[in-house]
């Protein structure tokens, strides 16, 4: 689309095929899908007015047909000279159409070489971020930076990968190359509907062996301090080949990955004892909401299981306002409608507990192993805090010791928060997968699952 169209400017006419942006409409597996992209042998892809109002045809197009929105970013910002004054300030940049999307169509966007300005922009509204390794993002470029702040920033510190994929939490997945992000474009959208009117899309059955459903008795280290890697965990529950993680560098304490049981799409929000024993920090957090958000705005149900002792606090974590960002993530389930299943594996403690979407937490189904550890905080930090002096002060302070921890382990179990209607069903982890799929299927009520949506206007973190 728009094909013939040139700057403005009589100057550089000649110089903008197409002013700098392929707009139009293609097919994936079938789909149809709004895709546009920067061509960045046209002025390095910095955009002009009327290639960026080609762009905002095709999207307004697209959300009014309900059509997936895709993006390929590879500009390096707006054009200077188009956006200078007051009328191409006020024209160029922002609309009233440019940030209300409600989230009523999926949008993607890969980031593909040196992107400023706007592909940043349409990536920070976008549902699926894949960069590619080498590519940058950021609101401006180094030049700008040092002209405007005298900072003398490199290309490679601004923007890079490793700082959307360890410090931002930006971007969802990454590439090693272009092909491999297109790739996982396609990939990702196979797990989202066209629009909010539909739902996920079906796959076949591709259940995981006997063998790795009966690994699943064996998965914990004898003592329960050790870790494990909850990847192995949902390798025995999942389709085959199904999982796909998003932000996988941010905050591993958790796992927020897209899946399928058998076939149908779910949500997977799981702690990681294998990064920082599973304890969760501020961007786990918003991992967390942004991942609901997303699952929340396209009927795809949520399966959560817990192995945390806590939140990670320390003064750090007070400095990124981690009150806020806790009580934010309880917010958001307010407002979170899709079906919601929740699986104690082992240990819950704490607030983390409950944001994992506790037994009191409004979920559809609460379910435990056996090996399950509820509680306030971990056994030794209760019997530090509780016994204290006592402890030192005792006869046979080993014998105390022993018999506090004793005591705990019992309530701390799952059976009498079981006999008092707190979890529904304590199972046999081998029957973890049918377990989940039963419950998914009575969990979609009159309504089949579909969400109310009252997420899909938030911000994703």
């Amino acid at each position: 689309m728009g094909l013939l169209a040139v700057s403005e400017r009589p100057e550089v006419r000649d110089k903008t095929p197409a002013d700098g942006k392929v707009c139009g409409y293609a097919r994936i597996e079938g789909r149809t899908i709004g895709l546009t992209a920067d061509d960045v042998t046209v002025m390095a892809g910095a955009g002009g007015y009327v290639g960026y109002h080609k762009e905002n045809e095709v999207h307004q197009y697209a959300l009014q047909k309900g059509y997936p929105i895709v993006h390929l970013g590879d500009a390096g910002g707006v054009r200077i000279p188009d956006a200078m004054g007051a009328v191409g300030n006020m024209r160029i940049l922002f609309d009233a159409r440019s940030a209300p999307r409600h989230r009523f169509v999926p949008a993607l966007t890969a980031i593909m070489g040196e992107c400023y300005g706007g592909p940043t922009w349409q990536a920070s509204v976008s549902d699926i971020v894949v960069q590619v390794k080498g590519a940058h993002m950021a609101v401006v470029g180094p030049s700008i930076l040092e002209a405007a702040n005298n900072d003398a920033t490199q290309t490679h510190e601004l923007g890079s990968w490793e700082m959307h994929a360890y410090q931002t939490g930006a971007v969802d997945l990454f590439a090693e190359n272009d092909a491999e992000a297109l790739h996982l474009l396609r990939k990702a959208l196979s797990y989202l509907p066209d629009n909010a009117e539909q739902l996920p899309p079906q796959a076949e059955n591709r259940p995981p062996s006997r063998f790795k459903q009966n690994a699943l008795l064996d998965i914990f280290p004898p003592d329960s301090r050790y870790a494990y890697d909850m990847h192995q965990v949902l390798d025995c529950i999942v389709d085959q080949d199904s999982l796909l993680e998003l932000k996988p560098f941010y905050d591993g304490s958790l796992i927020t990955a897209l899946a399928r049981l058998e076939g149908q799409v779910v949500g997977i929000l799981a702690n990681n004892p294998k990064v920082n024993a599973g304890g969760m920090g501020a961007g786990a957090c918003e991992k967390a909401v942004s991942f609901i958000v997303l699952c929340d705005s396209f009927h795809i149900p949520l399966i959560f299981l817990h192995d945390t002792p806590g939140f990670y606090t320390s003064v750090r974590a007070e400095e990124q306002r981690i009150p806020v960002k806790i009580m934010n993530w309880v917010n958001a389930y307010q407002y979170c409608t899709v079906p919601r299943i929740s699986v104690y594996l082992r240990r819950s403690y704490g607030a983390a507990s409950h944001l994992m979407m506790g037994a009191n937490m409004g979920g559809d189904f609460v379910l435990a192993w056996p090996t399950a550890d509820i509680s306030f905080t971990a056994p030794e930090v209760a019997l530090n805090v509780v016994l204290g002096r006592k402890l030192k002060e005792a006869p046979d302070p080993e014998a105390m010791r022993r018999d506090f921890l004793e005591q705990l382990a019992k309530m701390n179990a799952p059976w009498e928060a079981a006999g008092l209607g707190y979890i529904d069903k304590i199972i046999d982890p081998r029957h973890t997968r049918p377990e989940l799929i039963r419950a998914l299927e009575i969990s979609k009520g009159h309504k089949g699952g579909r969400s109310e949506r009252r997420l899909a206007a938030w911000n994703k973190m």
